[in-house]
């Protein structure tokens, strides 16, 4: 099953766009698998414009967010796993979602199994 997290991102990202607001996205850098210009991170965070105008072969999926963007005029591959997103945001108003403190994309625990019914019985009445 998919993670809503890519769900959510995806829609933020398309409702910012959309409405000619420029997508921002805040990364956890330090997670495994995230690939952005280490000399652009702060406090273990980088946060990317992510418009369509200022990136190149922008994709997202359910597992990994990528596109190619410029630093200084100098083009980098981007990869960003969704449990890397901490927020995705428009910079004009700041509206968006932020997933600080919420938990990865894991199934939810299974349910305790209710104690074993006996089989139904039946019998004669008269």
């Amino acid at each position: 099953m998919a993670g809503l997290r890519s769900y959510l991102v995806g829609a933020v990202y398309q409702w910012a766009t959309e409405n000619g607001l420029t997508p921002f996205l805040v990364v956890n850098a330090a997670k495994p698998g995230v690939e952005v210009p280490a000399h652009h991170i702060v406090e273990g965070r980088i946060t990317l414009n992510i418009d369509p105008h200022a990136v190149r072969a922008f994709s997202l999926n359910e597992d990994v967010l990528s596109f190619q963007a410029r630093f200084a005029g100098t083009p980098y591959p981007i990869v960003v796993p969704i449990s890397a997103v901490l927020a995705i945001y428009a910079r004009e108003n700041g509206k968006g979602l932020s997933f600080e403190g919420e938990p990865e994309d894991e199934p939810p625990p299974e349910p305790d199994t209710p104690p074993a019914r006996k089989a139904p019985s039946l019998r004669r009445v008269k």
